[in-house]
């Protein structure tokens, strides 16, 4: 198998294996790179336009919705034609409709390119993952995968930040002319690319498609999809109203308010690693449980005491944010673990369901409820709830294949 390993690694004639594990990162990044980066435009795009917060946040809701649809086609499709080519033509796509959303002159047409600049960014994202499952085996993945999400969730840190300062210099626009450089840097990255899956699908284009149905009806795969995409629940709920919460709730300063969306980042960061060390020494089943236990608790100190100050939300919700990142490495392991093959089918369901459940999240929170803070901590409450209680019943199914611990127990 290590031998394998180091033939996959040296195919990668220009990128080498450092650049291909970088170019995993860029497009695994193209979700939160492609929302956070424009967060703290959100108030002042609502008064350009002279519409509603309720319609500006359809450029975010919409987003998700098309990026979750997206991965549904492009997932299959890179299984019979490969990863490079799905890569080249949705990150086009990407590209230039990143350079029409910064030429928008009305929301509607905004709207209109979100849309298909999530059609193309879900391309790279479904992409990514199965790159992963392409070259590394079962031992090397779950570190891979714990290195890549919190390099990826360096984005959800940085971005508002960067987000706050382009808005200093230039207008919304120039969030969108970020974007587009980087669907042209990733672009560039991809014709430099070999492939890496080395069995392709060999039916028809429609038949690849309906490999979708194939993976979903595996039980093992099905349920702990169901688990680990409602954790995006609470999560996306609050990227999506976060800005107005520190904004227009507490009065922040979009720099200000950057900065504690960025400490809620570095938990998202965090997460992956804590859970490789926890991991040494105490089961996974075991770690996860306790995880969605944090978030449930924590959901129900947000209801009560959010409100008081900005300082005061922003720790109550770092633990969970911890807790729902670093579950989030184990959860992605496990499902690729139950498909030998079929690696864009399985990744493309995990992208979809996963964004799928933030979209419902974010529409969730953004129904103009009387006290956000509130309903955002019931949303963890519940999603902790939920989530532990159903790990719990199917953790111990025959049907769900097991990853060997990385740890002798005590």
């Amino acid at each position: 198998m290590a031998d394998n390993m180091a033939e996959k690694d040296s195919r990668q004639k220009y990128l080498g294996e450092r650049g291909l594990i970088a170019l995993i990162v860029l497009l695994s990044a193209f979700v939160p790179l492609s929302t956070d980066l424009y967060l703290p435009a959100l108030p002042g795009m609502a008064k350009y336009f002279h519409v509603s917060a309720d319609l500006v946040n359809l450029t975010l809701i919409l987003f998700f919705v098309f990026f979750s649809a997206g991965t549904l086609l492009w997932g299959p499709l890179s299984d019979k034609y490969g990863r490079r080519p799905i890569l080249l033509i949705s990150l086009s796509i990407y590209s230039l409709a990143s350079l029409a959303c910064a030429g928008s002159w009305d929301i509607h047409h905004l709207i209109a390119f979100r849309v298909l600049q999530a059609i193309g960014g879900s391309g790279a994202f479904a992409v990514a993952t199965a790159m992963i499952k392409d070259v590394y085996d079962s031992k090397r993945r779950e570190p891979l995968l714990a290195l890549v999400q919190s390099m990826v969730l360096i984005s959800p840190a940085a971005a508002p930040v960067l987000g706050a300062f382009l808005l200093k210099y230039l207008s919304w626009r120039g969030v969108f002319w970020a974007l587009f450089a980087i669907g042209l840097v990733s672009l560039a990255a991809s014709v430099a690319l070999q492939e890496t899956i080395d069995k392709r699908y060999t039916g028809t284009m429609f038949q690849s498609l309906g490999q979708l149905v194939k993976v979903a009806k595996n039980p093992g795969f099905s349920s702990l999809l169901i688990v680990f995409s409602l954790l995006s629940v609470s999560s996306m709920a609050f990227i999506a109203s976060s800005s107005y919460i520190y904004m227009d709730n507490f009065r922040l300063s979009a720099q200000t308010y950057s900065y504690y969306f960025a400490l809620n980042a570095l938990g998202m960061i965090g997460g992956p690693m804590i859970y490789m060390r926890l991991s040494r020494r105490i089961h996974r089943r075991s770690i996860i449980v306790a995880c969605f236990a944090v978030i449930s608790g924590c959901g129900l100190l947000i209801s009560l005491f959010g409100g008081l100050a900005p300082w005061t939300l922003a720790i109550l919700l770092l633990p969970a944010t911890i807790s729902a990142s670093c579950v989030r490495t184990p959860g992605a392991n496990l499902m690729l673990e139950q498909q030998k093959e079929d690696a864009g089918s399985a990744s493309a369901l995990m992208s979809c369901f996963g964004i799928f459940m933030g979209s419902m999240g974010m529409t969730i929170i953004s129904l103009g409820w009387g006290n956000t803070i509130m309903v955002l901590g019931i949303m963890n409450i519940l999603t902790g709830l939920t989530c532990g209680a159903l790990w719990l019943q199917i953790s111990q199914k025959q049907f769900v294949k097991q990853v060997p611990e990385r740890f002798v127990s005590a």
